[in-house]
């Protein structure tokens, strides 16, 4: 027998990974990414199907950018200084604060009645149901307080009955109660009122549930605050796109709607405000005017009573037709002066309003500064309806009004002052003309007097009617702040969920799972589980078979004729040994070969009995020898085996003769069988004798194999000191159990001379890993397994 060691070949490091064998570890799992390819997409139909499409609903609006050209010379020192900011156009950032304003959300919820809400269950999903509501609830009376200590507001369940009536109940708190349409309905927190759509009836049936949730105005607006978005379309313009996404279309363009006019109406109330303030302070005036020119009129008709006039004016028409324009003149600072005391008290009153504009002052300085005084007002107010005094920006305009405030005093005071001025100048170029008609009686000098202060009663009279009915007209032409330029629309298709793109997600996790499984398992596992993950770390050491794993009722014995891909896996097994063994055909006798692993579960037992019985069944005389003495495994195949007398008492004693040890094998007629015999205290000493070399040249004497089942090479020596004896070494790997860190022992092994002709044997290999993975899928005398029990073999690897 040779005694050289086998030399093994490390295989070179391949810097290229092998695709496709890579690549193959996964598709050998295919039916786990077609499963989880089905679940995913299954779970994606389902989540589809119980989930409420959402819809975008959008509308576009132009903010009209109202800006003051003329500036006032009171006002252009603030201006230099920037002082006024924007002052005089609209800054879009807050109008776009106050679209998203909770006060105009309120506003549109009340409109609307957002706090109320209906639904329809359905056997896939609940519907809301908005304008098709087949049934109105109106609240009477609401307890705020009350309701807030509700913990868990619990929905109305409303069922109609008939065309009349309904029932109402309330499932957690037992509430149940029959109520006629239109009658008042007392709920722990409220009063309602029911009454029915009748254009909607015919979307309910009778019978048919329908559940009404409650809440408070303020947290339906807050809700729907919080899903409106209001955006800029482009940075340099003024036009604006609010959208809201929600799961009912109708209610959804209604809150757009909604919102756009309610912001317009607050936006034309803010601009009527300055001309509703004038209008009042006319009406005031023409109040005080009437009564005064009544009063002028009266006195004239008195006085021409009393002295008997007729044509005063015809008389004294010389001196008259000198003094019209000084009259005319005086008319006109009468009323300017008149204009200026009454604006004077007015800012004097403390009033922190509008101030009345359009009055007709002749100082285009004083009108500016007052229509100055009114837009910081009214950006003052619009900004402190969402905000507080304490806000930096109201601050600053506070102090901007006061400044322009006691502009306007001034300039107030300094044309009154010149009016004086001119009032008196006039007073004394009228003295000169009265010296000139001193032989004018003096009934006529009173009655001018009088028809003076009539004229001037007059024209300022007939001034305010004007202004009057100016200030009306543009009350009633004030237009809209947002021009509509598309109305609210929804979308054809749902934003969420997208059909499409869930159905990819699906498609892509049902891929992504089993990979990263797979990939995780393989990282994770360091066991042996095919012929590659030898022949990775060792090429130079030869695979001579591989071992099927057998099923649950499959007989682990190789019967004759036997025709399974076990049976056909020791043929080849016998086959590959045929051409180890060539190097000694030259020696005597038969060949010894050696049956070993690493540790113990390898199933070393099982492949030296099938081996046996494959070199019996080729008319080979065979002995099957048990080499573990310390923990012996024939019985398992050879139930009595265990009583018999075998290699140790054979050791022991030189009175035994080895040919009475051998027992005939029951499992084939060619096959005998060495047990192991007793256990001794010193195995390792007895198989190091000279006998155990004797013992091992007398049954290659009578046999043609002998195959020993030795213990685990890796745990004790016993295997080494027999090996030396055998031809070729049979090293079982199991496939599942050994670890690849494992396979560097025999190697080692081999390169100390402990082991030599060694040849790996890979036990209960998987269908997917046996041979080239089982791809033609043949065996000897078998038929094909079909898909589905394909597909359950690949499953059940798993």
């Amino acid at each position: 027998m040779s005694q050289n060691p086998t030399q093994t070949r490390p295989r070179p490091q391949e810097e290229e990974i092998n695709l496709r064998e890579e690549l193959s570890k996964y598709l050998r799992h295919w039916p786990w990414f077609v499963a989880g390819v089905i679940i995913c997409l299954f779970g994606a139909f389902m989540y589809l199907r119980y989930t409420t499409p959402i819809y975008n609903t959008k509308a576009t609006v132009i903010i009209k950018d109202e800006k003051n050209g003329n500036m006032p010379s009171e006002m252009s020192a603030f201006a230099d200084l920037g002082m006024l900011g924007s002052m005089g156009t609209n800054s879009i950032e807050n109008e776009i604060g106050i679209l998203r304003s909770e006060r105009l959300m309120t506003n549109v919820a009340r409109e609307l009645n957002l706090h109320i809400r209906y639904f329809k269950k359905g056997e896939v999903r609940t519907t809301e149901l908005f304008a098709n509501k087949p049934f109105k609830v109106q609240i009477l009376a609401f307890d705020a307080k009350r309701f807030a200590e509700i913990e868990e507001k619990e929905p109305l369940i409303f069922t109609i009955t008939s065309d009349s009536t309904y029932t109402v109940e309330m499932e957690a708190s037992g509430f149940s109660k029959k109520m006629n349409f239109g009658e008042a309905l007392n709920i722990p927190y409220a009063q309602l009122s029911v009454t029915p759509v009748f254009e909607n009836t015919s979307a309910i049936t009778v019978g048919e549930p329908v559940e009404v949730s409650i809440t408070t105005l303020d947290k339906a607006a807050i809700a729907y605050q919080q899903k409106i978005q209001v955006n800029l379309t482009d940075k340099n313009s003024s036009l604006i796109e609010i959208s809201l996404q929600d799961p009912v279309k109708e209610k959804a363009r209604q809150i757009v709607d909604q919102l756009i006019f309610e912001y317009n109406q607050q936006a034309i109330a803010d601009k009527n405000l300055v001309s509703l303030n004038t209008a009042n302070f006319i009406e005031d005036r023409l109040e005080i005017i009437t009564r005064e020119l009544d009063s002028v009129e009266t006195g004239k008709e008195e006085f021409k009573k009393e002295n008997q006039l007729t044509d005063i004016e015809e008389e004294s028409k010389v001196f008259i037709e000198n003094a019209n324009d000084f009259r005319n003149r005086q008319l006109e600072v009468e009323t300017q002066l008149e204009l200026a005391n009454t604006m004077i008290d007015y800012l004097k009153s403390d009033n922190e309003g509008l101030l009345p504009a359009n009055l007709g002052f002749r100082e285009e300085g004083v009108t500016n500064v007052i229509q100055s005084y009114n837009q910081l007002v009214l950006e003052r107010d619009r900004i402190l309806a969402g905000s507080t005094q304490d806000n930096p920006i109201i601050v600053n305009l506070n102090n901007q009004i006061q400044q322009i405030k006691a502009n306007v005093l001034q300039s107030l005071n300094n044309m009154r002052t010149s009016l004086r001025i001119a009032r008196n100048d006039l007073n004394a170029q009228e003295a000169k003309i009265d010296a000139q008609i001193a032989g004018v009686p003096s009934k006529e000098k009173q009655f001018r007097n009088i028809e003076r202060q009539q004229n001037i009663k007059e024209a300022l009279y007939l001034y305010l009617l004007q202004k009057r009915e100016e200030t009306s007209l543009s009350l009633a032409v004030t237009a809209p702040k947002a021009k509509i330029v598309d109305v609210a629309r929804s979308s054809e298709e749902p934003v969420s969920p997208k059909t499409k793109i869930i159905y990819l997600a699906a498609l892509i996790l049902g891929l992504i799972i089993p990979f990263l499984i797979i990939y995780l398992k393989n990282l994770l596992n360091n066991k042996v589980h095919s012929r590659n993950d030898i022949e990775n770390i060792h090429a130079g050491i030869p695979i001579l078979g591989e071992i099927p794993r057998l099923g649950k009722n499959t007989t682990e014995l190789i019967q004759e004729n036997d025709r399974s891909i076990l049976a056909e896996s020791f043929r080849v097994l016998h086959n590959n040994l045929r051409y180890l063994l060539l190097n000694t055909q030259a020696k005597t006798g038969g060949n010894t070969i050696l049956v070993t692993s690493s540790i113990k579960g390898e199933g070393k037992t099982f492949t030296a009995f099938n081996l046996a019985v494959t070199l019996a069944n080729n008319n080979n005389k065979v002995l099957i020898v048990g080499g573990d003495l310390r923990n012996p495994q024939l019985q398992r195949f050879e139930q009595e085996s265990k009583r018999y007398q075998g290699v140790s008492d054979y050791l022991i004693s030189d009175e035994v003769k080895l040919t009475a040890l051998i027992k005939k094998s029951t499992l084939h007629k060619n096959l005998d069988l060495l047990a192991s015999g007793s256990i001794p205290p010193n195995p390792s000493e007895l198989l190091g004798r000279e006998k155990t070399r004797k013992m091992f040249e007398e049954l290659e004497t009578m046999y043609d194999y002998v195959v020993i089942d030795t213990a685990p090479s890796m745990l004790i020596v016993d295997t080494f000191l027999i090996n030396q004896y055998a031809d070729l070494t049979l090293y079982v790997v199991r496939a599942g159990l050994t670890e690849k860190d494992l396979l560097h022992f025999p190697v080692d092994a081999i390169n100390e001379g402990k082991l030599k002709n060694l040849g790996f044997v890979i036990n209960d290999v998987d269908s997917a890993n046996y041979g080239y993975g089982n791809k033609y899928g043949y065996a000897y005398g078998q038929e094909q397994a079909g898909f589905w029990k394909r597909l359950k073999n690949r499953a059940a690897i798993w």
